[in-house]
């Protein structure tokens, strides 16, 4: 064989040398990773009832888990039940010197594991939890990361529905304070911790969308609880929500608003109208009734007032409160009637009182035909009209001048007909059916605006103090 062929010959079998031993460097990489775990975690080697030990592998020191999480979606805040559904990414990490293994020169950064019963878990569990489910959808979402150094890092997508009691007294101008609290459920704080994670232990996602509140800002805390059975160690999320109230605003307060000032319409019709000015009382105070309901349907049964009952109520009133000010009016309209057939009776009478002095005075005139001159007659007879007419302006001039009333001159300047230009307030001018008419369209805005004016101040000012 020539030298040319040797050399050709050694060169091909160089290469698949080589390329056998990458192909078992490869394989045996991954041998190696197996053979880590089953060092690690084979039976009779590692215990996973057996608790870690604490700090610098003091057994008597209690084992120290680090808490974070990833807020990624809360999808309702339910005022009813008192409740709040949230998803997020639990992580916990914790220190297990009994997993340290060998990282082959660093090409093993850590192991993965996807069965949490294979290693020690802390016994966490929420304790406002209502409900909660993990994600299985397209494998399961956890994962176990075992570093070289004996750390563990447990990470989990949950969802979960909290309790959340909140105190509506502001109710739609609050602020409410929801919590998410994890404790031990066997572990007292002898034996574990619970530590928040140094950093940023929370996270939320960005551009956090809900319906009607904002999250302005979170706290983490400590709330360890003592009972019959020792200390248990416990942390929390208190998340501050601001309810939206332009929602309401429209939905509401503006509907309502509308609602009272529909009902003063009736103010301005005839009161003979009396099948429109029910209907529109009628309609108002239902349609009221009607709101008023749909809004506490929403709302738990709460022993206390709330801001929203305090509007409705108002509201309410006002509108049932023009309902009963057409009674009146067509109350005082019959009264008005009654009284001006009265008075015409009255007139009546005076005129025949005043035509049979007439006449009496015309038989005297009679009798004394023959006398050449006539002489005033010294004594008023009772039946004399020209001395009835003068006592009536002696007592005019005797009466006490009255002083000018500046509400009433006020007043009076308000007709009660567009086409008369006769004022109310002028003695004897109208009828008090439709003074009250008058009265009522001034009254009822004036005072719903100074209801306004207090409820707002007064609201907003505490919301400002508990903020």
């Amino acid at each position: 064989m020539a030298p040319g062929h040797y050399f050709w010959a050694i060169f091909y079998f160089a290469c698949l040398c080589s390329a056998s031993l990458a192909n078992n460097a490869k394989v045996n990489f991954r041998e190696k990773e197996k053979k880590i775990l089953d060092q690690i975690l084979g039976a009779g080697k590692y215990d996973a009832r057996i608790r870690p030990s604490g700090i610098n592998g003091t057994d008597l020191e209690a084992t120290q888990v680090f808490v974070n999480m990833f807020l990624r979606s809360i999808s309702k805040i339910d005022d009813y039940k008192m409740e709040y559904s949230v998803q997020l990414t639990f992580r916990e990490q914790w220190l297990d010197e009994r997993l340290k293994f060998d990282d082959i020169g660093g090409r093993l950064k850590y192991l993965t594991l996807t069965e949490a019963n294979r290693v020690w878990m802390p016994d966490l569990f929420f304790s406002n939890e209502k409900e909660g489910h993990f994600h299985n959808i397209i494998m399961p979402n956890v994962y176990i990361r075992i570093f070289p150094y004996g750390s563990v890092l447990y990470s989990i997508r949950i969802s979960l529905t909290l309790a959340c009691p909140m105190n509506l007294k502001l109710y739609p101008l609050d602020r409410q304070v929801c919590s998410l609290r994890m404790a031990s459920y066997g572990w007292t704080t002898a034996d574990l911790v619970f530590l928040w994670k140094e950093g940023d232990p929370v996270q939320v996602v960005k551009n956090l969308h809900l319906p009607r509140f904002t999250l302005e800002k979170f706290l983490t805390d400590y709330c360890n609880s003592k009972t019959n059975t020792g200390e248990y160690s416990c942390l929390k999320v208190d998340l501050l929500f601001k309810r939206e109230f332009s929602y309401y605003l429209i939905q509401i307060y503006i509907p309502c608003c509308m609602l009272v000032i529909v009902s003063w319409v009736s103010f301005w019709l005839d009161q003979g109208a009396v099948p429109a000015r029910v209907s529109l009382g009628v309609t108002t105070l239902l349609t009221m009734a009607t709101q008023t309901s749909g809004i506490n349907a929403s709302l738990p049964p709460v022993s206390y007032t709330k801001a929203i009952d305090v509007w409705t109520g108002v509201c309410l009133t006002f509108v049932f409160g023009a309902l009963l000010e057409f009674a009146l009016v067509n109350y005082a309209s019959r009264s008005d009637r009654a009284a001006d057939m009265h008075r015409e009776n009255m007139k009546k009478k005076r005129r025949e009182l005043e035509q049979a002095s007439l006449d009496a005075a015309s038989d005297l005139l009679d009798t004394d035909s023959n006398a050449t001159f006539a002489m005033k007659p010294l004594v008023r007879h009772p039946g004399d009209p020209l001395a009835l007419e003068k006592l009536r302006q002696c007592e005019v001039h005797m009466q006490a001048p009255k002083r000018p009333n500046c509400c009433r001159s006020w007043l009076a300047k308000f007709p009660t007909s567009p086409l008369k230009k006769v004022p109310c307030f002028g003695r004897g001018k109208c009828s008090r059916s439709k003074r009250i008419d008058v009265i009522s369209r001034i009254t009822f805005p004036l005072v719903f605006a100074l209801f306004n004016l207090v409820y707002w101040s007064t609201y907003l000012f505490r919301e400002e103090e508990e903020e």
